[in-house]
């Protein structure tokens, strides 16, 4: 039986961020995007993650960078945004259990939400900013 924490720190964070992307370079509407954006550099990015989420749930300095300026040109549909939901929520739950577990979730939806709504916004407006 899988006993069930709430997301404590930086171990746990490695912990889903590694199982949740190792299920995306695995799954049929996920992979062929996201393995051709990092190919080899797979590596780095779930560093950057680590850092992310860790700022982001703990408020833990380290992450750099801004999180829709890699995505604002990916052609990604809400089918993408909704696969890439379900599967975090999917990895938080198999791991996780409270108050930061489901502020994880909730921050990730938000996310989604926000980098769709972006990337529609730049599909329909081409001299519009990115940024």
């Amino acid at each position: 039986m899988n006993v069930r924490t709430d997301i404590r720190g930086i171990e746990d964070i490695k912990k889903l961020v590694d199982d949740f992307y190792r299920k995306v370079a695995q799954d049929e509407l996920l992979a062929p995007i996201f393995n051709f954006r990092l190919s080899t550099h797979w590596g780095p990015h779930l560093e950057k993650m680590y850092l992310f989420w860790n700022a982001a749930l703990f408020g833990v300095k380290g992450y750099i960078g801004n999180p829709f300026s890699k995505h604002a040109t990916m052609e990604v549909e809400e089918e993408h945004f909704e696969r890439w939901l379900e599967m975090f929520d999917d990895t938080v739950d198999l791991y996780f259990e409270g108050p930061v577990a489901i502020e994880a979730k909730r921050k990730a939806a938000a996310m989604a939400e926000m980098f769709l709504r972006k990337i529609k916004s730049n599909k329909g407006n081409s001299t519009k900013p990115v940024l």
